[in-house]
């Protein structure tokens, strides 16, 4: 017996307690109700899959969904030193001043939420939105802040929400992966892949990045003279010999390899035909604000909803454009923050408003969410003249809908000025165990042995907020 055999050996039923079994059982893990429905791991599941709209960059939210008042009465004041003392920024020096927005809100819906004028659409589905406007995380740069909201630790290494799902429950898709990430905006988000890997889990479970423009996929299209038939039996060729290695050194990472080939193998199948948006009619396409070929967080929005057609669990996009410092004109709130939210607002109403049409939403989870938060004060680096806020992790809004969470409800509250929370505060870990819970998981019981002890999602932490569920 080799070493790895025995390692692999110990590993394999130090895991098999629960659901640490992970993906060697994960066929008998999609718990089936009477009429097929799933039901979840640990309790009934209210949701089924769901869709991630990440925000990177850090909207603001005293701009978007948290109206104060105050912060006109006091605009250009500086703030009180009670505020402040202590604080660690990221680019704010000295004393800054306190800045009210230059955009209007109001009230809509029956729920009566308050939102921006920069968000005409989401205005008119806010009876099915649900606001958590007392948010906050431990951390106040994007690179941690963004693999922290993602995978509950602020040092990459750790499996992504997407990655914990998947190895929890599987996918309902035979030729696509479980977890599928779509990028839009300037750049990739600052956390890069480590906001969607899968950890010290199996890779299989990581999340697999479509690309913007060509394939989608890398080599999903077959070079001149490769013929499905000569690939597939290329393909059962190296399978045989990966399950002769297999049998030989007992690597459980063989098995992930193979997985990965036959999925790869389908995918040149089923992609091209997913990613052929001029199949959608024309009303679908005017109410996303799509183009078809032409990269876009609309795009990607209806993509998503075609993937959730074909069974896959989790879909998150991300778009890196919320950055507003005001260190030029393209870099403020009164330019670039209207700009960014033309490219957000419409396709995050028409997804709702499509999966509610199709019979979706109620079992499908749509979270919107930044990393963090934006500073009342205005941020005035070098003293430009241009307004910007600077990064604030003490308080920030997001939003849910569908999939068992209440509509029409906003849940916490900031100070006068928007700058701690008053009520109801919402960690990252509080976020993350409801979301599971939705899902049908416990959350303190999805785990996974790694180094001598469990891991979870919400590491030590995490409590359901429970005034959001349905």
């Amino acid at each position: 017996m080799t070493r790895l055999q025995e390692i692999t050996r110990r590993q394999f039923f130090g895991r098999a307690g629960g659901l640490s079994i992970g993906s060697a059982a994960m066929a008998t893990m999609l718990a089936k109700g009477a009429q097929g429905a799933y039901t979840g791991l640990h309790h009934p599941a209210k949701a089924k899959r769901v869709i991630y709209l990440y925000m990177a960059g850090g909207p603001s939210q005293v701009d978007l969904f948290d109206h104060k008042p105050k912060l006109a009465q006091y605009d250009g004041q500086p703030i009180p030193d009670s505020f402040i003392k202590g604080e660690r920024f990221a680019f704010i020096k000295g004393t800054p001043k306190l800045m009210a927005t230059p955009h209007t809100f109001g009230q809509y819906g029956q729920s009566g939420a308050t939102l921006s004028n920069l968000l005409p659409k989401l205005q008119g589905v806010a009876d099915k939105l649900t606001f958590i406007k007392s948010m906050h995380t431990s951390q106040f740069n994007h690179s941690p802040a963004q693999i922290f909201l993602s995978t509950g630790f602020q040092i990459p290494g750790r499996p992504s929400f997407g990655s914990w799902l998947n190895y929890g429950i599987g996918s309902d898709s035979q030729d696509l992966p479980g977890f599928v990430v779509l990028l839009s905006g300037s750049s990739q988000p600052d956390g890069g892949s480590a906001c969607w890997g899968s950890g010290f889990l199996p890779t299989v479970h990581q999340g697999v990045a479509f690309r913007k423009q060509g394939d989608p996929i890398l080599y999903v299209s077959n070079p001149n003279g490769m013929t499905p038939e000569t690939q597939r039996r290329s393909l059962d060729l190296i399978n045989g010999l990966n399950k002769v290695e297999a049998a030989d050194v007992g690597d459980p990472e063989i098995a992930t390899r193979m997985a990965a080939y036959e999925m790869a193998y389908k995918m040149q199948t089923s992609v091209p035909d997913l990613q052929d948006l001029s199949k959608e009619p024309a009303a679908v396409h005017e109410m996303y604000g799509t183009t078809p070929g032409r990269p876009s967080f609309a795009n990607n929005c209806l993509l998503a909803r075609r993937l959730l057609e074909r069974g896959v669990r989790f879909v998150q996009l991300f778009h890196r454009d919320w950055d507003t410092h005001g260190a030029n004109l393209g870099d403020d709130i009164v330019n670039k923050l209207p700009a960014v939210c033309r490219e957000v607002d419409g396709p995050s109403a028409a997804l709702v408003r499509d999966l509610e049409q199709r019979g979706l939403l109620e079992d499908t989870l749509i979270i919107w969410a930044g990393e963090f938060g934006r500073t009342p004060v205005n941020e005035a680096r070098g003293g430009v003249k241009f307004l910007g806020r600077d990064h604030h992790p003490r308080a920030f809004t997001v939003w849910m809908a569908g999939g068992g969470v209440k509509p029409g409800v906003t849940l916490g509250s900031t100070d006068d000025i928007g700058y701690n929370i008053a009520e109801d505060p919402v960690s990252v870990h509080d976020l993350n165990a409801t979301a599971l819970h939705l899902l049908g998981i416990d959350h303190t019981k999805l785990t996974y042995r790694f180094q001598g002890r469990d891991f979870r999602l919400t590491d030590v932490e995490g409590s359901l907020v429970k005034q959001v569920i349905a």
